[in-house]
């Protein structure tokens, strides 16, 4: 059901360029070129899975705001069937005047569509206006989602020891150390032996 000049549609290929504007900052660091491309695929797939889909709101016939569904699991461990509600976002022009809650009631009604008991959503953890809203409309917290590059989790789950870099040519040296008598055992000729029994 749609508010006076607040249309919810399926997004289109053309869709595109204002998605970029509107998501860019949650995806790739790439150019917006890049990005436009990468989000014309997530649509076409999106457009082709019963699964997926993506909804845009139009206000007094411009874009407005938009959000990712999908069908998935609480999950990997908890299989409770869930309408995930990804990135739902407003242009700053057109808060405050329903494009948000009617985002939010499309995640509804694909969840109905579906007989899904739960519709969960992402929210950036940053923003105090979007989680606030959340909460207004009666999704709780259930986890909080942290990311971090994976050369900064090594250097925190196993920071180099005092003296490793000491040990580690320790370890080189006496290498090369035992590699060098080998090669000096291997070029040593001992002198044949006689066998004491042996007719002369």
């Amino acid at each position: 059901m749609s508010r006076m000049g607040v249309v919810p549609r399926l997004a289109t290929r053309e869709d595109a360029p204002f998605l970029a504007e509107l998501w860019g900052d949650v995806m790739r660091r790439v150019d917006r070129s890049e990005q436009v491309a990468d989000l014309e695929l997530v649509i076409k797939q999106a457009a082709a899975s019963p699964e997926e889909r993506i909804v845009v709101v139009e206000y007094d016939g411009r874009p407005a705001g938009a959000v990712f569904l999908r069908l998935d699991t609480m999950s990997p461990l908890n299989l409770e069937p869930v309408v995930q509600s990804i990135h739902p976002r407003v242009l700053d022009d057109f808060r405050r005047h329903g494009v948000g809650r009617t985002l939010m009631e499309a995640a509804a009604t694909f969840a109905e569509e579906n007989g899904v008991l739960h519709v969960a959503t992402a929210v950036m953890s940053s923003s105090r206006d979007a989680n606030r809203f959340m909460a207004r409309l009666g999704l709780a917290p259930v986890a909080t989602y942290r990311a971090a590059p994976t050369t900064l989790l090594r250097s925190r789950v196993s920071p180099p020891r005092a003296g490793a870099d000491r040990g580690g040519h320790m370890r080189v040296l006496a290498a090369r150390r035992s590699r060098r008598a080998r090669a000096v055992d291997d070029q040593v000729v001992l002198p044949e032996r006689r066998d004491p029994i042996a007719p002369e």
